[in-house]
Formats: structure tokens, C-alpha cells, sequence
């Protein structure tokens, strides 16, 4: 049997991640290895000890999850992070998926989705709704610089195929759609996914829609 997934619970309300710890430890494949009550103990103490992933809330005090997501991803210690926010449009939870966030979820969600979620995002794939991305990109549109975009090199690393499948991605497509839009198995759409994470540097599908756009490739 493989070792359990190692979560780590960052938030300023105790309640809140003792609820969090009872939901998770009930799970055979999970297992809480350390809380912190804001951000700065959160990128202290994840990059100490081996964390799978991190249950991230974004409004902490001395440093704001934001800033910890940051801090942590740039450690380069593998760790992903899931961002927790009361409310979907929240401003501060797109700041984090721009700084290397795995993708955000509601508190009020489902237990199972939640335990879904955790799974998920260690295993390497975005928790982003197609409606989650298309606000995603309502916040990264107005960003982008004005006029011409200068192509990214790294698009002549993609097969015709691959191009395909990432404007699909852009979209906000689920993979049985693009496999559905594009007539090929949801299996291979999988294997497309994984060559264009690794062509492009990019963690999860979040970083393969925002380079979609950034790199010229999809327009708003």
C-alpha cells in the first residue's frame, strides 16, 4: 500500500482546521502532518518537513496566502497548494493561483468534493471548474500587455495536436470534452496534457491556461 497523501492545514481559525484534520484523518490515503494559524509559520514550517499538499487559506495575518503560496512554491520542495476562500469571485484567490497555486475551492464545499479535490491536486491536475477558469481569465485578460503579443519560443516545441489540445484547455474544456471536440481518447488526451506540462514548464493546468494567453497562442 502506498503512504497516505500529506496534507498541511493553513488557517487562522482553529475551528476550522480541526474540522478540516477530523474530515481528513477518517480517509485511509490521508494524513494531516502539521497545521499553522498564518502564513508566515505556514511557509516555515511546510518547507521543513515533506508536505504533499497544502490546504491553504488565502486571509491570514503577519503574511496572507498569497505571499505563502509564493514562498513556498518558489522553495522548490514539490509541495502543491490548494487555496481555500469563502467566496468564488474573491479577488486574492486568482492572486494565488498566479503565483503557483494548484487551484482554489470553496469552504462551504462538499466533504467528498474537498477529499476529491486534495487527491487531485496531488496527483497533479488543477481543481479549476470550466467556469472557475473562464473568471481565471476575466482577471488575466486585462493584465496582458497591449498590441502584439511576441509569440513564446517554447510554441515551436508543440506538436499541431498539442496546440490543439491547449486552446481546448484555454477554454476551459473538461478532458472527456476535448477528447469529445477533438475525436481522440480521454486517454490520450491525458498524454497530451502531461507533453505539454513538460514542453512548456508548467505545474498543472492553471499554468497551461495562463500561457495560452500569455504566449499569444488563445485571444480574450
Amino acid at each position: 500500500m502506498s503512504e497516505p497523501i500529506k496534507v498541511f492545514l493553513a488557517d487562522d481559525q482553529s475551528l476550522v482546521r480541526s474540522g478540516f484534520r477530523m474530515l481528513i484523518e477518517a480517509e485511509d490515503d490521508l494524513v494531516v502532518v502539521g497545521e499553522a494559524a498564518d502564513g508566515d509559520e505556514a511557509v516555515r514550517r511546510v518547507t521543513a518537513i515533506k508536505v504533499d499538499v497544502v490546504l491553504m487559506d488565502i486571509r491570514m495575518p503577519i503574511m496572507d496566502g498569497v505571499e505563502a503560496t509564493r514562498r513556498i512554491i518558489s522553495a522548490g520542495v514539490g509541495t502543491k497548494v490548494l487555496v481555500l476562500t469563502t467566496f468564488d469571485l474573491d479577488e486574492y484567490a486568482f492572486a494565488a493561483l498566479r503565483a503557483g497555486a494548484s487551484g482554489f475551492l470553496l469552504k462551504d464545499a462538499r466533504p467528498a468534493d474537498l477529499l476529491n479535490a486534495i487527491r487531485n491536486v496531488n496527483a497533479g491536475d488543477a481543481v479549476m471548474a470550466p467556469s472557475t477558469t473562464r473568471r481565471l481569465l476575466d482577471h488575466v485578460v486585462p493584465t496582458l500587455p497591449a498590441g502584439p503579443i511576441t509569440p513564446d519560443p517554447r510554441l515551436e516545441l508543440l506538436t499541431d495536436r498539442e496546440r490543439e489540445v491547449l486552446v481546448e484547455i484555454a477554454k476551459g474544456a473538461t478532458n472527456s470534452e476535448i477528447a469529445g471536440t477533438l475525436y481522440m481518447a480521454e486517454g490520450t488526451v491525458k498524454t497530451h496534457i502531461g507533453r505539454l506540462l513538460a514542453k512548456l514548464q508548467c505545474r498543472d493546468r492553471v499554468g497551461l491556461v495562463l500561457f495560452a494567453f500569455e504566449s499569444g497562442l488563445v485571444h480574450a
